[in-house]
């Protein structure tokens, strides 16, 4: 035996005597996960000789250990399939059912897990048939929580009513319960507790309304789920704090951000996940600088640590390429801003006591005039009022695009951001630029022709601006924009014909990648209300086709009119009531 078998013999004889000595006292799940990654089992740090030799010192699992943490890294490569409810109305794709089944399995052994695939490859239906699986194999009757940013809650709701419509489901929100309802659930939880609780699946609720409702943290649990689960990011946020203290048996997280590219979010993600897995703050701080200092900075304890609870899918997976439609259209409904419901209702009356005193022609451009009046309440208030102030929390429309924008930012993908109105063009530049980092491009109808083939070729460039945003009328047409895998549809033009082709500059000869389209709707309004219109009635989008939607509404009565136009106060969202 050569000198350097014998001290890679002896530093491996050294480690075992280590692992005997805490076996002997006993060794908890986390710890032996710490030591199967190649982790000191309390983080301690990392010496550099140990790390060198990494291949000489290991820890194996037993076989029912092995078992599982084969079935975690290899989501469908092993074990049975489970059977999916047959109360999903719809069909998985194969990832899809993959993702299902892990999750399933991670719950039933009450470990965490993050669901971390890409924008637009259907997190939500997994976790829809998850819920219904629960529900038809449990072996106990208990709801589970499902936590998420007030302007996704009426996505949910949409989403649960097409795939999961048996789900049995309460909307713990100003939009869904009155305030009534409301504060008696958090003035009397237990008088109210039980029966409201009774027979229910899910409970959607944001994470605003946690603070709100203590009741929430005297119930146990079946499943704790997080949607956009980078709300919990900072550790020391009332939100974060709050939510690791709920009761539960199991704990999703649904994020498309890497989390593996966020070392310093990744403490507070696991700590929520599974408490302990990654020590305290400060011992995983050290861990970190530990590894950092090792001159070949080995992540691989740390990534072998997380990956069995992390199932990541890309669109850029052929497997999943392969799947998928060419060009995904999602309808994105954003709740309005308190500013926003209460400037909207204020045209409305205005627009009922004006609609009495005028006829013909000049019945016709008041009508038009208040439509366009209620796109830009519904855009932001600011675009009516005229006052450049444009704060991002009196938009709905503008706190989702900043959700979209940092995970796109994060993909280092390219997007598309189509409107109708050229004053809003540059607020939205200004906007997207703090959340990519870096100024993106604006094309409206006063850009000059020669500058905007500059434009489209500076998109073009791989390293070119991340973003362009264009009015519909000067980019809807003739340009070639490639390099976008994101659509957004920032306001509607309520004519599909002229969607679409905004939509194929992206979407034609010369792309690659899959396109995902952004619909922005703020429902309870009249742009919920059109979509709805053109969505389901064949004959009238023929005719939106021909004459549009606002040619309609100016031949409408004044009653049908204000129905159409008039707020949904069953449907609206209050977007600052996260």
């Amino acid at each position: 035996m050569g000198r350097n078998q014998s001290r890679q013999a002896g530093e491996a004889l050294k480690k075992w005597k280590e692992i005997e000595r805490e076996a002997e006292d006993g060794l908890s799940f986390i710890e032996s996960m710490r030591l199967l990654a190649g982790a000191p089992s309390d983080l301690s740090a990392v010496k550099q000789a140990e790390s060198e030799d990494s291949d000489s010192v290991f820890v194996n699992a037993g076989d029912w250990l092995s078992q599982v943490l084969k079935e975690l890294k290899s989501p469908g490569g092993t074990g049975k399939p489970e059977v999916l409810s047959k109360q999903f109305q719809g069909e998985l794709r194969p990832y899809q059912k993959t993702g299902h089944d892990w999750l399933h399995f991670l719950t039933q052994l009450g470990l965490g897990a993050c669901l971390a695939d890409d924008m637009g490859l259907g997190k939500t239906v997994q976790i829809l048939a998850l819920l219904l699986s629960l529900k038809e194999t449990g072996k106990t009757r208990k709801p589970s929580l499902l936590i998420l940013p007030a302007s996704l809650l009426t996505n949910w709701q949409a989403e649960a009513a097409r795939f999961a419509p048996t789900l049995k489901a309460i909307y713990l929100h100003p939009s869904q319960t009155t305030e009534h309802e409301l504060s008696a659930l958090a003035d009397n939880p237990q008088e109210h507790l039980n029966e409201r609780l009774k027979n229910t699946d899910i409970v959607f609720t944001t994470y605003g309304m946690l603070l709100r409702q203590k009741w929430l943290f005297e119930v146990d649990w079946r499943l704790v789920i997080l949607d956009e689960a980078q709300a919990i990011k900072n550790p020391d946020s009332k939100q974060t704090k709050a939510v690791k203290k709920l009761k539960t048996e199991a704990r999703i997280a649904l994020t498309g951000t890497p989390v593996e590219n966020r070392l310093s979010d990744l403490w507070s993600l696991f700590d929520f996940l599974l408490p302990g897995l990654l020590g305290s703050a400060q011992k995983f701080k050290n861990f970190v600088k530990a590894l950092n200092e090792q001159e070949s900075r080995n992540y691989a304890p740390l990534r072998n640590l997380i990956t069995p609870y992390i199932l990541r899918r890309l669109k850029s997976d052929k497997s999943i390429i392969q799947d998928l439609p060419d060009k995904s259209e999602v309808k994105v409904y954003c709740g309005l801003s308190k500013q926003q419901a209460a400037v909207y209702a204020g045209c409305v009356k205005e627009l009922k006591e004006t609609l009495e005193t005028v006829d013909g022609m000049k019945r016709r451009g008041l009508v038009l005039s208040y439509l366009m009046r209620f796109k830009q309440i519904c855009n932001h208030p600011s675009q009516l009022l005229g006052n450049g102030l444009y704060k991002p929390s009196d938009s709905g429309k503008f706190e989702r695009l900043q959700a979209i924008a940092e995970e796109v930012a994060s993909r280092q993908e390219k997007m598309l951001i189509f409107t109708q109105f050229r004053e809003l063009t540059d607020p939205l530049a200004d906007f997207l630029q703090k959340h990519f980092g870096t100024p993106g491009l604006v094309l409206h109808g006063g850009t000059a022709v020669a500058k905007r083939k500059q434009l489209v070729d500076a998109f073009q460039q791989t390293d070119g601006p991340p973003y362009m945003v264009l009015t519909v009328k000067a980019g809807g047409t003739g340009l070639n924009l490639t390099r976008a895998s994101h659509v957004v549809h920032f306001d509607r033009w309520w004519n599909p014909a002229v969607e679409n082709q905004a939509t194929d500059r992206a979407y034609r000869i010369g792309q690659h990648k899959n396109v995902l389209v952004h619909k922005f709707i703020c429902p309870g309004t009249i742009e919920e209300k059109i979509d709805k219109l053109i969505s389901e009635k064949t004959e009238l989008a023929d005719e939106l086709l021909k004459g549009g939607a606002e040619s309609i509404l100016t031949e409408m009565s004044n009653e049908e009119l204000l129905n159409i136009v008039s707020l949904d106060l069953d449907r609206i969202t209050i977007g600052e009531v996260s």
